[in-house]
């Protein structure tokens, strides 16, 4: 007979003792739970119907009891400046969690769990040398995770806005973010009905609207207990949002976020859990979902492996990618919420998208499947009504046939700086494919501004003829305007700045002889601009090198050319430039007459890869863009037509650059708007392409069955409760 110790009578642990004892009646399972039955903190929690599938078919007694209380809904509504913005065909569910842990309790009771309510339990060590498993699902605070610190080796991360978890007698009918513009700053309310008179309703804001509108009157810091500020305070400031229903506490304080993550989750015959292991913000609605995942997880490795050891090594293998893959979604929200103060000045019908998609989890193509009304009426607000990447865009005086940048690839292939038929047969292939720009690798402005040998040039009248070779081919054959990115790549702080700003503008008056439409400055990346610019490679923040330098360029071209400057907002690195000083830079440039900034990050000092995963460099494109006020293009780990619209009408950025995706696909940008089933202006289709530009039959995919409204219900709400 198997014996097993859970510590934690949560969702993760009382779900986790059900199954394995439901599994394998012959278990001894012991849970510790050092609450009451009936203490619960917090009000509803809230799931997806994919994780409701998975219950389902784990332990359908606790499936069909939860089904039972359920309120169910597939909107989520957006209230922003008067206004409410609404996006359908979600799909969620939420119950009380009061309710949900008395049916998990029953079902432990019903199946001979030996459930222990407050009682503390033994720690993890102790019950280690007496049960088979140690199953800590013991919170966000886990003492086990303290106990073993050294082998699990935690992160914990602790965010900087306040929250407080409450509820309201005011029954939303939908998924429902408020957006409360105050006189201390922007608050954001989390709200969702969880039953038929109750709605959870979590108050989020910065640490300095929270000081500015809680301790201004009432100076209270202590988060350990309830914050009588925080209820009446929020009545009192988010009435027009309550109708006139009240706020309800339940041991609601003050609170920041604490992201959890783990080297590793498990120890011996000791195993983490839920919180435990791992957290994602509440933004996303995971915690619960994560939680009962890992305990479904856990038990169906026990059941398949005899050997414990094997069966907790199976189970983190099965779950870590998902954990990583929902905390990677959950910090781009939490950020998203954290720097809310840059995203108000949006439009509501820009605001509301930007909001949705701010996880990179709901994205243009998602929210066209769900709801087709919805996304047609944003594309109508936007442009003409097609899709946002293919809508004409003017940089300066050139105008851009769509919103793809093909991105600087350097060959370093080039004779004496003389591009020859590889970068004519790559650059053209790029502008047959349909880019609105394309971008020219790292282009010298003097032989000894080169990086390596092959490095292409622009400082010699043959370069200049090679270029325009090309050039003219662009223009005559492709619908793509054509840029060069002039760079120098010492890291030399000493070389005067009259001789290098000499050599740009030489470079500049050539790329007009060469045909060029726009010239890119390189200033980031750890080339010689961009040295400047960081305090890893310079002892200050020196803009007056870059900033005369991109004077003598704008002087060269004389108004015929527009100028983008591009930037490593961030170098990735501790005491490396920060955002701040990015969008600082980054006025100053555009303050100098720089028609936009391209955004990237890094390289300008050895780094580890960031945390942020797939187009993180977005976020800082949107951040200048929205404090700036100024064009921007987004750089990195694009590679879908869904990514780059998504980017494009949320507003990140004006235009998207295309790097690795398009050295895959040379035809990407046309691929992408045959898929999108656009056949307009903005897809320029070369007399030898014409005949495939239709959507191929495989591009076809079926779409996911969606939520609807409960056609049954005669007060047609959006929301309905079983039982």
């Amino acid at each position: 007979m198997s014996r097993y110790a859970v510590i934690g009578g949560g969702p993760a642990g009382l779900y986790f003792a059900a199954l394995a004892k439901s599994l394998d009646p012959t278990r001894e399972i012991t849970v510790w739970e050092r609450n009451a039955a009936d203490d619960t903190f917090g009000f509803g929690v809230v799931f997806s119907d994919e994780t409701l599938d998975g219950i389902a078919a784990a332990d359908p007694v606790i499936a069909a009891a939860m089904e039972a209380e359920f309120a169910r809904w597939s909107d989520i509504d957006i209230h922003y400046r008067g206004r409410v913005e609404t996006s359908g065909g979600h799909g969620f569910a939420a119950i009380s969690r009061m309710r949900l842990l008395q049916i998990m309790q029953q079902r432990c009771l019903d199946l001979g769990v030996d459930v222990r309510f407050q009682s503390v339990a033994p720690t993890a060590a102790e019950l280690s040398a007496e049960y088979d498993l140690v199953v800590a699902a013991d919170g966000v605070n886990s003492l086990t995770r303290t106990a073993f610190a050294d082998v699990f080796q935690p992160s914990l991360d602790p965010r900087t806005c306040r929250y407080m978890w409450l509820g309201t007698d005011r029954v939303f009918e939908a998924f429902t973010f408020i957006i409360a513009e105050t006189p201390y700053g922007p608050m954001q309310v989390h709200a969702y009905p969880f039953s038929r008179e109750r709605s959870t309703f979590i108050v989020e804001m910065t640490e300095r609207t929270w000081a500015a509108a809680c301790l201004a009157d009432e100076p209270r810091t202590d988060e350990s207990s309830t914050d009588e500020c925080g209820p009446a305070r929020m009545t009192e400031l988010l009435a027009d949002h309550l109708g006139g229903h009240k706020l309800i506490t339940n041991n609601s304080k003050w609170l920041r976020f604490t992201t959890v993550r783990n080297k590793t989750w498990r120890h011996n015959n000791i195993v983490l859990l839920g919180d435990a292991a791992h957290t994602a913000h509440f933004s996303i609605g995971s915690g619960t979902k994560l939680a009962m995942e890992d305990a479904l997880a856990l038990a169906a490795n026990i059941q398949r492996h005899n050997d414990i050891a094997t069966a907790l090594e199976r189970y983190e293998a099965d779950r870590r990618p998902v954990v990583q893959s929902t905390q990677r979604a959950a910090q781009a929200s939490l950020e998203w919420f954290e720097t809310i103060e840059h995203a108000v000045d949006k439009a509501p019908e820009q605001f509301a998208f930007n909001l949705l998609t701010r996880s990179r989890r709901v994205t243009y193509d998602n929210l066209r499947q769900r709801d087709p009304a919805y996304v047609s009426r944003l594309d109508t607000w936007f442009g003409d009504g097609n899709p946002p990447l293919f809508q004409p865009y003017a940089l300066g005086d050139a105008r851009l046939r769509n919103r793809i940048v093909s991105a600087p690839i350097t060959l370093d292939v080039a004779v004496d700086g003389v591009p020859g038929d590889v970068e004519f047969a790559h650059l053209a292939g790029k502008a047959l494919g349909g880019s609105g720009l394309v971008l020219s690798g790292r282009t010298a402005v003097s032989p000894e501004g080169r990086k390596s040998p092959g490095c292409t040039g622009l400082y010699s009248s043959g370069q200049v003829k090679a270029w325009r070779r090309i050039t003219d081919f662009v223009h005559e054959h492709t619908g793509s305007l054509i840029g060069v990115q002039l760079s120098h790549a010492s890291r030399d702080l000493t070389l005067p700045v009259e001789e290098i700003a000499a050599d740009f503008a030489r470079a500049a008056r050539n790329a007009v002889a060469a045909g060029f439409d726009v010239i890119e400055l390189q200033a980031g990346h750890g080339n010689l601009l961009s040295v400047h610019l960081s305090p890893l490679t310079s002892p200050h923040i020196n803009r007056e090198f870059p900033l005369q330098v991109l004077d003598s360029v704008l002087d060269g071209v004389r108004g015929e050319l527009p100028v983008i400057v591009r930037i490593s907002a961030v170098d990735w690195a501790p005491g490396g430039t920060t955002i701040e000083e990015s969008v600082a830079t980054a006025a100053a440039f555009v303050a100098a007459g720089a028609a936009a900034i391209d955004v990237s990050s890094g390289e300008v000092v050895p780094h580890e890869k960031p945390l942020y995963g797939r187009s993180y460099q977005t976020p800082f494109a949107e951040r200048i863009r929205a404090d700036v006020g100024a064009p921007t293009i987004a750089v990195g780990g694009i590679s879908s037509a869904d990514d780059a619209n998504s980017i494009v009408l949320a507003g990140r950025a004006d235009l998207v650059a295309i790097g690795h995706a398009q050295l895959h696909d040379p035809s990407w940008p046309l691929h992408a708007a045959a898929a999108l089933d656009y056949a307009g202006e903005g897809a320029f289709w070369p007399a030898m392409h014409r005949a495939g530009s239709g959507r191929p039959p495989s591009a076809g995919r079926a779409r996911p069955q969606l939520s609807l409204w409960d056609k049954e219900d005669s007060l047609h709400r959006r929301w309905r409760t079983n039982g």
